[in-house]
């Protein structure tokens, strides 16, 4: 079985090794497309990725110095922790994950199972549904910036999320065993307080905390920023080959599929927002294209895999069935977007203009601050709502305490 395991492994390796050697070959062979394309994705990157995650994740990293994803965690638990069937600490990546989006999910239930604090299984059974997109990236770059129209978010973040909750479900009896869930019996002020002495432990002021959000959220946009560059010209490189044209235009014929929307759909399978943006910028009636979008967001894109894999490689968690759960996540998404479409938004029109100009190539210092402070609004806002939601389920779930 091992020899088996060890096989499938050299074979992925020495496939990506002849992937990388082909792109190699067609950088040197067309340095101009490549060079074309890494400018591509850097304008993707500076004009729309950036001001769209930068406030969210400079947020989402002084509220976690601040305790407020610990605390959100604890007032979830007693709703959380028996749906899903996993401990209170499983309760943080995933919130974290929906407030902050890929990776960060992957990367925490890795670090919890590097420290012992949940068993294998748990740690097999938490990536299957803590790895998420953010709201920010779903509803800013998404919605505004590549479909021009902020009222269809909820076409597009709803599945996903409710995705995410019949993926919690599915996995919820995997290799199971009975868990002790936190029974400590305190009250909304008792956590609080638990959370702002935890703080002051810590021993770091406003400033240090706010210093080191923005150090840690820069380096993760730079990584973010590199994926994708890199996989711009990857896909560009490949798109370019003749026997590459070749097979995806017979599969377009096969298939009886426009070119542009096959090349879009492979283009996500290897980056979320190229594909994304392809598929935004098709022309194909609304409901295909919001269902390719779900599916591509839910399905994540190599480059997202190979971030998670980076950390869940480093513990004994299944790798298979984190990518597994990827693809059923974007297949679940792309139904419940239908199903969602056809509820409420049947007679939508997609708008032809907006006040807001998606614009890949060149810069455009309006857009670029309308994004920015769009999302640091929407970023405080959703942090609000969340909490909000937290401190009603845990007054509903949570049991009063019994006083003598």
């Amino acid at each position: 079985m091992r020899a088996e395991s060890k096989n499938q492994k050299n074979y992925s390796t020495l496939l990506f090794l002849i992937i990388i050697i082909f792109t190699l070959f067609g950088i040197i062979a067309n340095p101009k497309l490549s060079l074309s394309s890494a400018t591509s994705g850097v304008s993707i990157w500076f004009n729309i990725i950036l001001p769209s995650l930068l406030p969210f994740f400079i947020i989402s990293e002084i509220l976690i110095g601040l305790g407020f994803v610990d605390l959100i965690g604890k007032l979830l638990e007693p709703l959380i922790g028996p749906l899903f069937n996993i401990p209170g600490k499983g309760v943080f990546p995933l919130t974290m994950s929906i407030l902050s989006g890929y990776p960060v999910g992957a990367k925490l239930t890795s670090r919890l199972r590097e420290e012992g604090l949940i068993t294998k299984n748990q740690g097999n059974k938490l990536i299957c549904f803590t790895s998420t997109s953010g709201p920010l990236f779903m509803l800013g770059t998404v919605s505004i910036g590549m479909l021009n129209d902020s009222s269809i978010g909820p076409l597009i973040i709803i599945p996903h999320y409710l995705a995410v909750l019949c993926l919690g479900l599915l996995f919820r009896s995997y290799k199971s065993h009975d868990i002790e869930f936190n029974k400590k019996n305190k009250n909304i002020f008792e956590e609080i307080q638990d959370s702002y002495d935890s703080w002051i432990k810590t021993k770091k002021s406003i400033g240090s905390l706010i210093t080191e959000a923005v150090k840690e959220s820069m380096d993760t946009i730079i990584l973010i920023g590199g994926l994708v560059i890199f996989y711009s010209v990857l896909v560009e490189v490949l798109f370019n080959m003749k026997f590459i044209n070749n097979f995806l235009y017979l599969l377009s014929n096969m298939l009886s599929i426009d070119l542009q929307i096959v090349k879009g759909f492979v283009a996500g399978i290897f980056e979320v927002t190229m594909g994304c943006k392809n598929i935004a910028a098709a022309n194909i009636d609304f409901i295909y294209k919001i269902s390719l979008i779900n599916f591509i967001i839910g399905w994540s894109g190599l480059s997202i895999h190979s971030q998670a894999l980076s950390f869940i490689n480093r513990t004994d968690i299944n790798s298979k069935l984190y990518i597994f759960s990827k693809f059923l996540h974007g297949i679940l998404a792309s139904i419940l977007g239908y199903i969602i479409y056809i509820v409420k938004y049947k007679n939508y029109i997609q708008p032809t203009f907006s006040n807001f100009s998606t614009s890949y190539g060149q810069f455009e210092l309006l857009d670029w601050v309308y994004l920015l402070t769009s999302s640091a609004k929407l970023a405080l806002t959703i942090s609000i709502y969340i909490f909000i939601l937290s401190v009603l389920i845990s007054l509903i779930f949570r049991k009063p305490k019994r006083f003598n």
